[in-house]
């Protein structure tokens, strides 16, 4: 290395030591002048509905007859009381292209400034790319994307997705799909995943979150532990696999480990269980083993663990949605997605908290990693 090399290493190592100095100060600022109200209301990513007082649903058909596309008194209300961390947004909530800059600069405005996601895969899963009246780029399957065997093609995708999704004012992508489709049978992954070779799926993983990166997008791993060797639907009930934690490791956690070495800042869990590695029949999404001692300690992942919706079957067929919360925040989640009733829950974790089940130092610890993704995002000055 020539001494001009040298310096301009140290220059660029020291200015990053100081923009990281910076923002961790900036986020302990911030933590210091929150009330645990405004705490607890960061650690959920919740759907528009759950704001709406008037707006009751028990399946996912409700969602769509409801329709909720603006932003009405009552959801401003409830924010008010009830400020979140994030909203996503789903096709049902989506007509065209001046509703959507409308919505979401509406759902911007609430309180609390939420961040906003959608699941934009490509394929079959695609809200706005599926939806007629929008005149976007539109993609096959992210397996058929890959079949190329280039990341590259991945990666120029997930960049053009990730574009439209910025001008469209999202912060993130629940995407990509980081599980192996290791069982033909399995009725909700398929397709949606890149291979059913880790050390395939694994580059690709890699180059759609670089590709989101670039168009200024967050991306989320999905679904940690895996869920590609599953049959059963989680949105619908009970699914398990009988891999034990070693045969999960030499498959599932390649695409995963290659994702958070990529500098993934969001992994999304799966509500599957694995009785052969927990010794019960608890979803991932509750297990502090599957959270805390592998995807934290083994996996090293240091970035906000989601849940996948806990207002899926998996959840709400075994456990009350308030129950079910606290048990996630406990077992090492950060951010709850889609719960039903969210005042109610909202107030069972303040609860929880206020009495010492849950420690207010467990609390800040989520906080200060969701304040880091919104540093991420732009939205933290």
């Amino acid at each position: 290395m020539n001494k001009k090399h040298f310096i301009f290493g140290v220059l660029l190592g020291a200015a990053l030591m100081q923009g990281c100095s910076s923002g961790n100060a900036l986020i302990e600022e911030r933590l210091s002048q929150m009330t645990l109200r405004e705490k607890i209301g960061m650690m959920f990513f919740i759907r528009p509905e759950a704001l709406d007082t008037a707006a009751y649903y028990e399946s996912p058909q409700d969602l769509v007859d409801i329709s909720l596309q603006e932003v009405n008194d009552r959801m401003r209300e409830t924010a008010k009381n009830y400020p979140m961390g994030g909203i996503i947004v789903f096709g049902h909530n989506i007509k065209d292209e001046a509703q959507l800059n409308k919505f979401v600069a509406d759902l911007r405005s609430l309180e609390g400034h939420p961040l906003l996601g959608i699941d934009e895969e490509g394929g079959r899963v695609a809200r706005i790319a599926r939806n007629r009246n929008f005149n976007v780029p539109k993609f096959g399957s992210m397996a058929s994307v890959a079949a190329s065997g280039r990341s590259s093609d991945v990666g120029n995708a997930a960049f053009t997705i990730g574009k439209y999704l910025k001008e469209y004012g999202f912060d993130v992508d629940f995407a990509p799909v980081a599980d192996v489709n290791t069982n033909p049978q399995n009725i909700v992954i398929g397709d949606r995943a890149f291979s059913n070779d880790p050390q395939e799926a694994a580059p690709m993983v890699k180059s759609y979150l670089k590709g989101l990166e670039k168009a200024g997008i967050i991306g989320c791993l999905k679904h940690f532990p895996g869920h590609g060797d599953t049959q059963a639907d989680t949105h619908y009930g009970y699914a398990m696999s009988r891999k034990t934690w070693e045969e999960i490791r030499n498959c599932e956690m390649i695409p995963f480990r290659a994702g958070i070495q990529a500098g993934a800042k969001l992994i999304m869990t799966a509500h599957i269980s694995l009785p052969n590695v927990t010794g019960s029949n608890v979803p991932s999404t509750l297990s502090p083993l599957i959270l805390k001692d592998k995807l934290r300690d083994e996996m090293r992942f240091n970035g906000v663990i989601i849940t996948d919706a806990m207002e899926m079957g998996a959840i709400i067929r075994q456990y009350s949605v308030e129950d079910a919360s606290v048990m996630a925040i406990k077992a090492g989640v950060d951010m709850l997605l889609c719960v039903r009733e969210y005042p109610q829950v909202f107030e069972t974790v303040l609860a929880a908290v206020q009495r010492g089940e849950i420690p207010e130092k467990r609390i800040d610890e989520s906080v200060r990693r969701i304040l880091r993704l919104r540093l991420q995002a732009g939205l933290l000055n």
